[in-house]
């Protein structure tokens, strides 16, 4: 009888250490709606392994866009740098024809020519016809 005893009492532990591993299993998987999901639900090793080629195309696309995005943007800023420089040159044409057409006028020419000797000529100018042309010669 302690034999019997003795299995008894070691069955009954047995038992009790399997009931305290099964306990564990389930306290270490939460029981919510995402462990069900991926353990209980239709998505298993299996199915992810087939979407996987799906997965990597959508990522691969995804980074396709965001290297098109840094591309446009790259390409708005050298857009917008440029035409801030034809502005400014715009202005800088704009200011060096008013200055040209100011130096160009009867009287700042004579003010620059004046300090080489060359006086403004006060007899209006001649017509010169054929005729006189020929007699010269």
């Amino acid at each position: 009888m302690t034999n019997r005893l003795r299995t008894q009492i070691e069955e009954e532990e047995a038992e009790q250490q399997k009931l305290i591993v099964e306990e564990k299993h389930d306290n270490e998987f939460p029981d919510n709606f995402i462990t069900q999901f991926f353990t209980k639900g239709f998505w298993n090793a299996e199915s992810a392994t087939k979407a996987l080629p799906f997965v990597l195309f959508v990522a691969f696309l995804g980074m396709i866009y965001i290297a098109n995005m840094h591309m446009a943007e790259r390409s708005i800023r050298d857009i917008n740098k440029i035409s801030k420089e034809v502005k400014e040159l715009s202005w800088d044409y704009k200011t060096t024809k008013a200055d040209l057409a100011f130096k160009s006028t009867l009287t700042e020419v004579a003010k620059r020519v004046d300090t080489l000797g060359i006086k403004e000529s006060l007899q209006p100018p001649q017509k010169i016809t054929d005729a006189e042309v020929k007699n010269e010669h």
